[in-house]
């Protein structure tokens, strides 16, 4: 740390990167750049005013470097951040899902003798899942409920017409490592359950397209020689950007406070 306050960089200036910027100083951190990409320069400054914008993660000296722009950024410049033995912080876990991405992580943060950190995003529980797994867990299922245009823009969009859809439809069913690659803006819970319990094959998902639905509904069941478990959250969005998870960003900022205090879960 540099003075005793934690120097953030932050990658992206969306909806989640603007709330997590706007609280960063009340868990004891300062924002010290915004990193964008080439072009959109203009766009980060006008999202998160006061701040630096650079180009490079690398370009400002920070203590750890915050990643709210999804998958691929997290794969484009995640090793490099980590070889430079800068701890990462990213809300993208679904990108582990790819080996290559995950195994190009794990070996720069290795050279660098640095962390990367995983922000539990819109999903509890996962302590339990962790410890279960010091056991035996036999099995882990997950599954991600929400309304019909919150899956606009993903595959459910070439299995169904989700403008009219007027009932429940699975959209999708398998591992969570198809569901992360498949899904990559909308399966990080499923990641985060499998690398918290049985891994990324042996999790079990499904997907469901709800006209029901008011908000995001999340569900994981275990059974292992710890017992049973069952937990669901109802989350809602961010004000300024319902599909964004509030809770997502609200991890983030549970990391950054795991770090600065002294005594911590």
């Amino acid at each position: 740390m540099h003075g005793g306050i934690l120097k953030i960089g932050l990658i992206g200036h969306g909806a989640m990167a603007s709330y997590v910027a706007t609280h960063l100083a009340a868990q004891g951190a300062v924002l010290a750049m915004v990193m964008a990409r080439a072009g959109r320069e203009k766009a980060a400054k006008a999202a998160i005013p006061g701040v630096p914008v650079v180009l490079s993660a690398l370009e400002v000296p920070v203590d750890l470097v915050i990643d709210c722009a999804g998958h691929q950024a997290l794969g484009q410049h995640g090793p490099a951040i980590l070889a430079a033995g800068i701890p990462l912080l990213t809300a993208s876990i679904g990108a582990l899902a790819d080996e290559d991405v995950a195994d190009q992580l794990h070996a720069a943060a290795q050279a660098g003798k640095t962390r990367l950190h995983l922000a539990t995003g819109a999903i509890g529980a996962l302590d339990v899942l962790a410890s279960a797994k010091m056991g035996k867990l036999d099995r882990v299922t997950y599954s991600g409920r929400k309304p019909p245009e919150a899956w606009i823009g993903s595959h459910a969009e070439d299995l169904v017409d989700l403008e009219n859809l007027d009932q429940p439809f699975i959209h999708f069913e398998g591992s969570a490592r198809e569901a992360a690659l498949l899904y990559p803006k909308n399966a990080n819970v499923a990641a985060a359950v499998a690398l918290a319990g049985l891994g990324f094959d042996a999790t079990e998902v499904r997907l469901v397209a709800d006209p029901r639905s008011v908000a995001n509904t999340h569900k994981i069941a275990a059974r292992g020689a710890f017992g049973t478990m069952r937990f669901s959250v109802t989350g809602v969005g961010l004000p300024n950007a319902p599909k964004t998870s509030a809770l997502a960003a609200m991890s983030i900022l549970r990391k950054v406070s795991e770090i600065t205090q002294e005594i911590s879960f």
